[in-house]
């Protein structure tokens, strides 16, 4: 099984990369983590958001493979906790689907992909920058996998 993380934002600080890679490395080939980076749409002084949000999405949905469990990180998701987390990834190793994580970009996602999403998860009701996001959620993959191997990681 993959899991792609599409998260809007480039050039993310150093610290990102290093976090991320730092789980990415542990993971297993057949619970692998790769993150795709979507170019943000415009934003301005004088810009129009919903023409930004609008062209990320269709950055997005170019990206899709469309045989892939699609999930749409959000803040009004579901709350799921680490076990819950692991309990979805065993089911999507079973079900033999990659998985396709998507993060917005500074206005969130286009309501459009979201109602389309399997899935809708929600890291925290708090509002994360998205850098961190995705040190949160390769952390969370990799906490999950010990999960359902038995490794004693998670305490």
């Amino acid at each position: 099984m993959r899991i792609r993380l599409l998260a809007v934002g480039t050039r993310m600080p150093g610290w990102v990369s290093e976090g991320v890679e730092e789980y990415r490395k542990r993971l297993p080939r057949d619970f692998a983590l790769e993150v795709e980076e979507i170019a943000p749409g415009q934003r301005g002084k004088n810009s129009d958001t919903a023409r930004a949000v609008a062209l990320e999405a269709k950055r997005i949905r170019e990206r899709l493979r469309g045989d892939e469990l699609t999930v749409a990180l959000e803040v009004d998701g579901k709350n799921w906790s680490t076990e819950r987390l692991a309990r979805e990834a065993e089911t999507w190793r079973h079900e033999g689907r990659d998985v396709v994580l998507l993060v917005g970009g500074p206005d969130g996602l286009a309501p459009e992909l979201s109602a389309t999403a399997d899935r809708r998860w929600s890291l925290s009701p708090l509002t994360l920058p998205h850098p961190l996001v995705r040190v949160i959620v390769a952390e969370q993959l990799y906490r999950a996998w010990t999960l359902m191997v038995g490794h004693p990681y998670h305490r």
